[in-house]
C-alpha cells in the first residue's frame, strides 16, 4: 500500500480530461526545476510565434509591409495601419512578446482600423494571462511544496521486536537530516491487513491504529534527533496473539506516518513508510548513534548508523504466552521469569527454519 519511499501504491482511475490537466500540474510540479522551466520556455516561444504569426497575416492581408504603407512614409501618405510601427515577422514577434507581458515600449500599439486585430490581440491578452498565472502557481508550489521537506526525514529500513522494560515491542526509527526541526510532530502506526467480518464479508484492507510511545510522549514529540518509536505488543495490540510463525505465514502491512509544522515555512509536512513481515526483525534493538563530544561540549549524531541494529535475547513466542509463563512462574514458583525460551535472533520474520516453526507451533514456548 505504502512504498519505502512513502508513495502510496494506489492507482485511481481519471477520465482523459481529468487527468490530463491534474496530472499535467502535478507532473509539473514535482518534476526537476530544469524539466519544468524548460517547458515553459517552450511554451511561451510558442505562444509568442503563434500569435506573431497572426499579426503578421493581418497586417499583410491589409497592406501594412507595402513601400507606400510603411512606418517612415505613413504619416506623409496619411496612412493608418492596423499595428503601428510593422515592418516584418520581427515586427510581429516583438509586438506578440509585449502585447502578451505588457510590456508596452511605446511605439507598437493596434489601432481601430482592424477589428480582426483587435480581437486577436484581446484572445491573446487573455491567453497569456492565463499563462502567466498557471506559470506563477507551478513555481510558488514547487518552492513551498511540503514534500521537499518531507525527503529529508528518514525511515528506518527495517522495524524490530524485543523486550522493552519487560514487554515485547514493535520498534522503529525516525529522524530528520535537516538542523531545522519540525513542530508539533506526531507520528501514527497503522495496521493494514485483510479481514473477515461475523457475516463471512472479507475486508481486503482494514486498518487499525496502533498507539505508539517514546519514552513518556503519546501525542506529540520533540523531534530534534533520531528517536526509536515503540508500540507495545499487550492485550490491546492486535499483534498480542501472534507468534513470530504466526507472522511468517500471515500478510499485513504496518505503516508509518509522520506529520509536524516545518518552523521555516510554517506548512504542515507529512512523510511515510511501510514495513512489510519481511522486513520485521525479530530479536534485535536499534543501536544508539547519539554521543557526546566534551571537548565542544556538544552532542553529535552519527547517522551512519541509523539502520543498525544489534542482537538482544527475545523469546520466539507470542507476547500473551511470553506474560502468562511469566506470571505463573512468579506466582507459583515465587521467583523471577526464567527466560529458558529460545532467544535466538533472526535476521527477518521469514528465516526461522521449519523445525522450529512446527515446535513453536505446538509448544508455543519451551520452558
Amino acid at each position: 500500500m505504502i512504498k519505502k519511499n512513502g508513495l502510496c501504491n494506489v492507482k485511481q482511475p481519471r477520465s482523459h480530461r481529468q487527468r490530463f490537466f491534474v496530472l499535467s500540474y502535478e507532473k509539473l510540479v514535482d518534476s526537476s526545476w530544469t524539466t519544468t522551466l524548460s517547458i515553459f520556455l517552450a511554451v511561451l516561444f510558442l505562444s509568442w510565434t503563434c500569435f506573431a504569426i497572426f499579426y503578421w497575416l493581418i497586417c499583410f492581408t491589409h497592406g501594412d509591409f507595402e513601400p507606400n504603407h510603411l512606418p517612415e512614409v505613413q504619416k506623409i501618405n496619411h496612412y493608418k495601419p492596423c499595428i503601428y510601427d510593422m515592418r516584418g515577422f520581427s515586427s510581429a514577434f516583438l509586438f506578440s512578446m509585449e502585447a502578451q507581458h505588457t510590456v508596452g515600449y511605446g511605439i507598437k500599439a493596434p489601432t481601430d482600423q482592424c477589428a480582426e486585430a483587435i480581437f486577436v490581440n484581446s484572445i491573446h491578452c487573455i491567453i497569456g494571462f492565463i499563462m502567466q498565472g498557471f506559470m506563477a502557481a507551478v513555481i510558488f508550489s514547487k518552492m513551498t511544496k511540503p514534500r521537499v521537506r518531507s525527503q529529508t526525514l528518514m525511515f528506518s529500513k527495517n522495524a524490530t521486536i524485543s523486550p522493552r522494560n519487560g514487554k515485547l515491542c514493535l520498534m522503529f526509527r525516525v529522524g530528520d537530516i535537516r538542523p531545522r526541526y519540525i513542530n508539533q510532530t506526531k507520528v501514527r502506526l497503522f495496521l493494514i491487513k485483510s479481514m473477515k467480518t461475523r457475516e463471512e464479508e472479507t475486508l481486503p484492507h482494514t486498518q487499525t491504529e496502533l498507539k505508539t510511545h517514546m519514552d513518556g510522549c503519546s501525542r506529540s514529540i520533540f523531534f530534534n534527533w533520531p528517536i526509536v518509536m515503540y508500540h507495545i505488543l499487550d492485550q490491546n495490540s492486535p499483534l498480542y496473539y501472534l507468534a513470530p510463525s504466526d507472522l511468517c505465514q500471515q500478510r499485513f502491512e504496518i505503516m508509518v506516518i509522520i506529520e509536524g509544522t516545518d518552523e521555516n515555512i510554517g506548512q504542515v509536512t507529512q512523510a511515510k513508510s511501510s514495513y512489510m513481515p519481511k522486513e520485521i526483525l525479530w530479536g534485535y534493538r536499534f543501536e544508539n548513534l547519539i554521543k557526546f563530544d566534551e571537548l565542544r561540549e556538544e552532542y553529535e549524531i552519527d547517522f551512519s548508523k541509523f539502520h543498525d541494529v544489534t542482537p538482544v535475547n527475545t523469546p520466539l513466542c507470542s507476547p500473551v504466552y511470553y506474560e502468562q509463563y511469566a506470571k505463573m512462574q512468579k506466582n507459583i514458583l515465587n521467583a523471577s521469569p526464567c527466560f529458558t525460551l529460545d532467544f535466538t535472533p533472526r535476521h527477518s520474520l521469514g528465516e526461522l527454519p521449519t523445525f522450529q516453526i512446527s515446535r513453536i507451533q505446538t509448544a508455543q514456548c519451551k520452558i
